[in-house]
């Protein structure tokens, strides 16, 4: 009796043994991917609650308008780490029978949401700064900040510029536009404190007809934190309007496809983002006589070195036409 496979059995088993080690190294991959970025987003949902409770009793009592707008923007931050935790785990899923490209449009519109959120928040601090401004050239006073309020205001720069370095580096350590744009939030926040300091500041040490400097400063931050918005929205808006991977891109994908020498002419390439990965799409053409297998062989080395360069989850359709005469056939 034979007790050992043939070496066809033996080069199955090895094949379907490697795609299964592929296969569970990706999935740990990605459950490390998403440990990190829940890691860094509780760290900075702690750090924002804890300011924008200090801040808006800093701002109460020490009678500062531009340190409760700052206050409502530590806010709009803690709401978006919400977001980013809950959009992140759905984005993580993996693909299924009603999401055939995956979750990663989720991560998309968590973005998305953020800069709304941004462009809102510095919509209302605009508006507010600019009507006590209209109040005081109207002949209305306004009260001097107290001592309490600069201070709210250095403690937020110290901490929302640590978030930002720490939180920037992790997003884009783990590839996250989510991350990332959280981490633009912490930078926006930290402008937006600096901003408040200088006026809360003037308020106070350069006398009574200087109080102006408090809402002047709040319409200064607000100008920073909707430029900040429109800078997340408009990548946002391009991805879920499906718009092409920028040129240089799709140069390089065209450069690397034409490294197989048995391949001629890629041509009809379709490229967009989903979330942080890249859908490609691309034809190619192969001499007539070459067999089903060797052509199979041909696309899945393409699709290999497509994911090599641009991740393991890129996806890649490669569509394959026959020469004949020089020509495509149809």
């Amino acid at each position: 009796m034979n007790y050992f496979y043939p070496r066809r059995n033996e080069g199955r088993i090895l094949h379907y043994y490697c795609n299964f080690v592929r296969v569970k190294m990706d999935v740990m991959e990605e459950k490390n991917r998403e440990k990190q970025i829940y890691r860094v987003t509780i760290v900075g949902s702690i750090a924002n609650f804890g300011l924008l409770v200090f801040k808006f009793v800093a701002g109460i009592l020490g009678k500062s308008s531009a340190m409760i707008a700052d206050a409502v923007h530590s806010l709009s931050d803690f709401i978006t780490d919400i977001i980013v935790l809950v959009f992140v785990k759905v984005s993580a899923k993996p693909k299924d029978t009603g999401h055939d490209y995956g979750h990663g449009k989720y991560e998309t519109l968590a973005t998305a949401i953020i800069g709304l959120v941004l462009l809102m928040v510095g919509t209302g601090i605009f508006w507010s700064g600019l009507s006590k401004i209209i109040a005081v050239s109207k002949g209305e006073e306004i009260g001097s900040p107290d001592m309490i309020a600069l201070i709210a205001a250095i403690v937020s720069i110290v901490v929302k510029e640590v978030l930002y370095r720490y939180t920037a580096i992790a997003g884009r350590r783990v590839q996250s536009q989510a991350v990332v744009a959280n981490a633009w939030h912490h930078r926006s926040d930290a402008f937006s404190s600096i901003g408040t300091a200088l006026g809360i500041a003037g308020a106070i040490f350069l006398g009574k007809d200087w109080h102006i400097l408090d809402p002047i400063a709040a319409v200064i931050v607000s100008v920073f934190i909707v430029k900040v918005s429109i800078q997340l929205l408009i990548p946002c808006m391009n991805d879920l309007l499906e718009r092409s991977l920028p040129e240089e891109v799709e140069k390089e994908i065209i450069t690397i496809i034409n490294k197989d020498p048995q391949v001629k002419d890629p041509h009809n390439l379709r490229t967009r983002r989903i979330g942080n990965d890249f859908a490609i799409e691309v034809h190619i053409r192969v001499q007539p006589d070459m067999t089903v297998r060797e052509a199979h062989v041909v696309a899945t080395g393409i699709e290999n070195r497509l994911r090599e360069r641009y991740g393991k989850r890129t996806h890649v359709a490669v569509h394959v036409e026959p020469v004949k005469n020089g020509k495509i056939e149809e």
